[in-house]
């Protein structure tokens, strides 16, 4: 507020007063406001009684501190009535007059002290007597006081209007939906304000919107967890580094007291009250890659934060748009099943579960509707979403539509180009696929053949995303593992035709996928019944010990079965591979990862699939999709470098027949490991039950917690 020109500069909601920590050691303790205003201060409280409750409400003991600052300052004066602020004495006069002149000129040399007459009222009691409050409210409208009515609740607004209207449907009555302490009546403005809750006689519950979630603070169990040069999240002020506690002298007292020592951008230091440790949360990023750290005293943690929510809100925003799209575009309505269909479906090597063909009647039902279809298949690895996913194709195709089928990898391209194509063998369908394996002239000659209608079922991965891919009448995109693909990649798929059917598959859904399906933007089908004699994985953790690899690879060999090795690092993965040879010297060995060339590694798939090759070294390439029922152990070695989803997956990869499959797990000593890493891999051997996908997926959130702001912008959020 400028006194001069007596305008409101700005609202100012909260101040941050940062302390020099380069000359003097402060903690972050409990210090009086009015200690820091300039002298001669006069500090108006409209309420001083709540004002002290809510300090009360939020800080221990600050209302002994706040009394201490009133008796010793002698500087500022705390007034309590508002005519107070502006004295009349002949110094104030004095001094008016002279910033007057030099100001505005002679004209004002003279100028006299000014009163302000507030003339306000606190609202009478009523005592529930609504006949007494209309004969106020009719007072007030004679002597021209516009009459307002204020409530937090709406519904409350409706209420009282409802039993106005009953009462005298002439009155004139306004409202305003905020929650205020107490009503009051201004002749100055001709305003009488009225509050619900003193008209009810209730009592008023002050609310403070917290800026921040407790559920990710940090506890103090974690803080003793922290080593020294972990990183850590500031709500306040940004990514630092922890350095551990220490103690530091208590603001106006003759003790110590312990306190978090952060170490920011350029050495700036950082000390936390203990007592404030839930302003503290560990920093949650891309694993392995050192953020960025803050500046303290810089705008750039709030900018960052602010562009983090802005793209939030962008997200939500596009997402709701294309939804409503959805559901209000017209979509094609399927046929009922033909005797194709039941041919195809009848097919099947394998008996239905329950929950298969509970999914499948699902997925029909839903083409069969006028509204284009958005389901979400969910089954744990193994469990047939692949079988629902041929037969809604088969039943878009016997209706003259094409499919657009992407999944995340080369390889489960091609596997599943391969599964559809047998599946699909004895029906006049044409199956085809794109991925980097195929040549530029074979892609370009596909692509022809989909656009002019020769293609029924186009197979691939975010390649089918690009302009040059043109169907000439799509009716159905299925994505599978859809966790692996980003949201724009997803939602730029059922942008290329709004009345398009999806139909996505998932093991482990993200919570993004999951809550859309819970709040009823997507429908859901889970199939959570294994096949039968389906046995579970048994999965054991060990440090890399050449004996239990020798015994665990020889073992399955000798039942006629295959393994899979996962090494996650390409720089040295044929040694990994020579390493396994010369443990089982019998065993063929094949080595695969992603930055080999296209024949090559397709080759090397190929020969492994059809039982060429007993042992696959590869890296995480196979996590996706693949259904090798003869390969019933894997091995995964550094296994902490892995996320929970990721392990999970890969351990799909065995026992999808009626053997008995192993998943072992290799990482370091435990003790040596993160908290995380610990977690993640006994929560692995935890849940090993058939059908425990959900779980995971749940788990792995709760372990990486939802990230913070940066970790979020960071990774592309």
């Amino acid at each position: 507020f400028d006194p001069s020109t007596q305008l409101s500069i700005e609202p100012q909601k909260e101040i941050n007063i940062i302390p020099n920590v380069q000359t003097k050691l402060v903690g972050e303790g409990r210090q009086s406001f009015l200690k820091f205003l300039p002298r001669n201060t006069k500090v108006w409280f409209k309420d001083l009684h709540l004002t002290l409750d809510t300090i009360d409400a939020y800080f221990d003991k600050a209302t002994q501190s706040f009394d201490k600052i009133l008796e010793v300052s002698n500087q500022t004066q705390v007034v309590l009535n508002p005519e107070d602020l502006f004295e009349t004495t002949p110094r104030f006069q004095e001094e008016l007059a002279h910033y007057c002149r030099v100001e505005f000129g002679h004209r004002f040399s003279g100028l006299p002290a000014t009163d302000f007459d507030f003339d306000s009222n606190p609202q009478p009691s009523f005592h529930k007597d609504f006949e007494l409050l209309k004969e106020d409210l009719d007072k007030n409208e004679s002597v021209g006081l516009i009459n307002l009515i204020a409530a937090e609740s709406a519904k409350q607004i409706e209420r009282l209007q409802t039993i106005f209207e009953e009462i005298d449907p002439q009155l004139k009555l306004d409202s305003i939906n905020i929650g205020l302490r107490a009503g009051f009546i201004d002749k100055t403005f001709g305003i009488a304000c009225y509050t619900d809750h003193q008209i009810f006689e209730r009592f008023h519950r002050f609310k403070v919107k917290t800026k921040h979630s407790r559920s990710k603070a940090l506890t103090l169990k974690e803080l003793r967890t922290l080593q020294t040069g972990d990183y850590v999240t500031h709500i306040d002020h940004g990514i630092g580094r922890f350095a551990g506690l220490v103690k530091v002298d208590a603001p106006g007292k003759d003790t110590q007291q312990e306190a978090v020592r952060l170490i920011y951008k350029d050495n700036d230091i950082l000390y936390v009250n203990i007592h404030a440790i839930h302003k503290i949360s560990k920093y949650s990023g891309q694993e392995g890659v050192a953020p960025n750290m803050s500046k303290l005293g810089s705008p750039e943690w709030e900018n960052k934060k602010s562009r983090a929510k802005k793209k939030v809100v962008d997200i939500a925003r596009d997402l709701i748009n294309l939804y409503a799209k959805r559901k209000e575009a017209p979509g094609f309505r399927y046929s009922p099943d033909s005797f194709l269909q039941v041919e195809l479906e009848s097919s099947f090597l394998f008996e239905d579960t329950p929950d298969q063909a509970s999914a499948t009647a699902a997925v029909k039902e839903d083409m069969e509707m006028e509204h284009p279809m958005d389901r979400l298949v969910c089954g744990d690895v193994g469990f047939g979403k692949t079988e629902v996913a041929i037969r809604a194709a088969f039943k878009a195709v016997t209706d003259g539509k094409q499919v657009a089928v992407l999944v995340p990898t080369t390889i489960l391209a091609m596997q599943h180009y391969h599964t559809f194509a047998d599946r699909l063998s004895n029906f006049p369908v044409k199956v085809e696929y794109v991925n980097r394996f195929k040549s530029t002239a074979s892609i370009k000659e596909t692509l022809a053949r989909v656009a002019s209608g020769e293609t029924n079922i186009l197979i691939g991965t975010h390649r089918m995303v690009n302009k040059d891919v043109k169907f000439k009448d799509l009716g159905l995109m299925i994505i599978d593992e859809e966790q692996k693909f980003g949201v724009k990649v997803k939602e730029k798929l059922k942008e290329m035709r709004v009345n398009v059917d999806a139909l996505t598959l998932t093991a482990t859904p993200i919570p993004r996928t999951l809550h859309f399906s819970l709040m009823g933007a997507r429908d859901l089908s889970i199939i959570s019944t294994p096949p039968p004699n389906r046995q579970p994985v048994t999965t054991e953790l060990h440090v890399f010990n050449e004996n239990i690899l020798r015994d665990a690879i020889s073992f399955e060999l000798r039942r006629g079965g295959q393994v899979f090795f996962v090494h996650n690092r390409i720089k040295d993965i044929e040694e990994i591979g020579n390493i396994v040879l010369r443990l089982v010297p019998d065993a063929r060995i094949g080595v695969a990862h992603g930055q080999m060339e296209g024949a090559k590694l397709e080759k090397v798939m190929l020969r492994f699939i059809e039982g060429e090759y007993d042992v696959l070294v590869s890296t995480n390439i196979i996590e996706s999709g693949l259904d090798i029922p003869n390969a019933n152990t894997i091995i995964i070695n550094q296994a902490h470098m892995f996320g929970l989803s990721e392990l999970h997956q890969m351990r799909g990869r065995v026992g999808r027949s009626n053997k008995k499959a192993f998943c072992y797990l290799l990482s370091p000593p435990t003790i040596g490991l993160s908290t995380d890493a610990r977690k993640r891999l006994s929560t692995l051997e935890e849940f090993s039950e058939l059908g425990d996908g959900f779980k995971v997926a749940m788990r792995d959130l709760d372990i990486r917690g939802a990230g913070n702001l940066l970790g979020a912008e960071q990774s592309g959020f």
